[in-house]
């Protein structure tokens, strides 16, 4: 078997090894970053095979309330949206810095070429017969550069601008979910208005017919003019419940159209209705799978993940920087000249750059990276406990408030019942107008508070859907660079 032969180091190398390890820069005292909250320490289930967890929504979750006209007002919001159209320009910025920071470590090339008509001084340093004469020069060369990353520097440069790129992804569907979730509430907002207008419709006819029936009492001597007065009074009072009711669904419709990119007057004739709306199941634990379903979660995590790789990063700043460049090419006084053989030149530029004196500026910048993950860490902690919060609130409203139909539909069928009787009682001559007064205004303010509780159930169902993360699916690990 051949035996290889021995390499002996030459005394050059090693000088050169030494002045490498040597110019490395101090990085200073160690860092420990802030704690991450674990699933644990906010309260959630564990979400293991049987264990019992969220009920998360599917990923258009607005289809289970079951109205078209919302679906499509939903649709034409996620397509047209400005909002949601500068989310995608941060992504592609985002998507195209990472790209860049991808060809860190390429080989590059490139050929240059110059020509040159120059007259030369008589009294320089370059002698006759060129000086005081006019010649031609030209040069035409190829060159290569390349940066090996022999100590993650670019690696991590890279992972950075993909953990920026994937946050800016969930960023956009973070978005995406809080704008659904606008047009929805602001749709039951104005069905809520126009249930109310409907009550005070009612309203308004029930003076009536209490006017009438006050004026012709009044007519037989049943009743003086304090009690027909007191039943005009109410008239005026009925028309601008009305009036104000009308002038918030104008602006709730003109909300509506701009949150669906058109124009404000486009959405004047909408007109969604309460009942038609359906309620959506409601979750009883929470599992630690809500921290994956919440974009604006995992664009923190994310976040979290690029702040480290800038550490490791500016702590590659401390070793040695390396950078080979080799050109080949033509240079020749007088054009006729260019191309012969002799014109030909080429040369190898290995570089070597140290960090000597630069530690001082070098840890001031790992200092800053550092400060940026602990930024990074307390901001993914915050979002963790304000998702949790925000799912836990709308699960306890949302059963408060099943609870609060329940007894008001109680207290509204009585209150009904008892207007009946004190107007039956009242044309009977039994009552005095003053108990049907107050008797239909029990009847009123129930009818309002049926509608509030209807409308603000929907409403806390929407935000619990918004909170469970929108049913939307973590796919930013799969984020790919562009073709270069």
């Amino acid at each position: 078997m051949q035996a290889f032969p021995r390499l002996t180091p030459r005394p050059w190398q090693g000088a050169l090894l030494a002045l490498a390890l040597a110019g490395c820069a101090s990085q200073g005292p160690a860092h420990a970053p802030l704690a991450s909250l674990t699933p644990d320490q906010l309260g959630l289930h564990s979400t293991a095979p049987g264990a019992d967890a969220t009920t998360l929504p599917s990923a258009q979750w607005w289809l289970a309330l079951g109205d078209a006209q919302l679906n499509q007002l939903i649709a034409q919001a996620l397509q047209d949206s400005p909002s949601l159209a500068a989310s995608q320009a941060r992504l592609d910025k985002a998507m195209a810095l990472a790209t860049a920071s991808s060809t860190a470590t390429d080989v590059r090339g490139s050929i240059t070429a110059d020509a040159t008509r120059q007259r030369y001084t008589a009294n320089g340093m370059i002698p006759a017969p060129i000086a005081g004469n006019i010649y031609n020069s030209a040069n035409l060369n190829a060159g290569l550069s390349w940066t090996p990353d022999f100590f993650g520097k670019y690696g991590a440069e890279l992972q950075a601008a993909l953990g920026q790129a994937r946050a800016a992804q969930a960023d956009r569907a973070a978005a995406a979910t809080q704008l659904a979730g606008q047009v929805a509430r602001s749709y039951v907002a104005l069905a809520r208005l126009l249930a109310q207008r409907e009550v005070a419709e009612r309203t308004l006819a029930q003076r009536q017919s209490m006017l009438n029936l006050s004026q012709q009492r009044t007519a037989a001597g049943l009743d003086s003019q304090v009690e027909l007065t007191q039943a005009q009074a109410g008239l005026p009072d009925a028309r601008t419940q009305l009036e104000i009711l009308d002038e918030q669904i104008t602006l709730a419709r003109r909300t509506i159209a701009v949150l669906c990119a058109q124009a404000p007057d486009t959405q004047q004739q909408l007109a969604p209705q309460l009942a038609r709306l359906k309620l959506q199941a409601v979750p009883t634990v929470l599992g630690a799978d809500l921290l994956g379903r919440r974009p604006d979660v995992v664009a923190a995590r994310w976040h979290v993940e690029a702040a480290s790789h800038g550490i490791d990063s500016a702590k590659a700043d401390f070793y040695p920087d390396v950078n080979l460049t080799a050109f080949v090419g033509l240079s020749a006084l007088g054009f006729d000249n260019l191309f012969k053989s002799s014109s030909r030149q080429l040369g190898v530029t290995p570089a070597l750059s140290l960090p000597i004196f630069d530690g001082k500026r070098l840890r001031a910048q790992l200092r800053g990276k550092q400060a940026d993950l602990d930024a990074a860490i307390a901001q993914y902690n915050g979002a963790l406990l304000q998702a949790v919060k925000e799912a836990g609130d709308g699960i306890a409203s949302a059963q408060s408030l099943q609870r609060q139909q329940q007894l008001q539909a109680e207290s509204l069928a009585k209150a009904e019942r008892a207007y009946d009787f004190a107007v039956q009682r009242y044309q009977a001559g039994l009552t005095g107008q003053v108990v049907v007064l107050n008797t239909e205004t029990q009847v009123i303010a129930q009818r309002r508070l049926a509608v509030d509780l209807r409308a603000r159930e929907l409403d806390t169902r929407i935000v619990l859907m918004q909170a469970l993360g929108g049913g939307w699916q973590d796919d930013t690990a799969s984020l790919q660079l562009s073709q270069r």
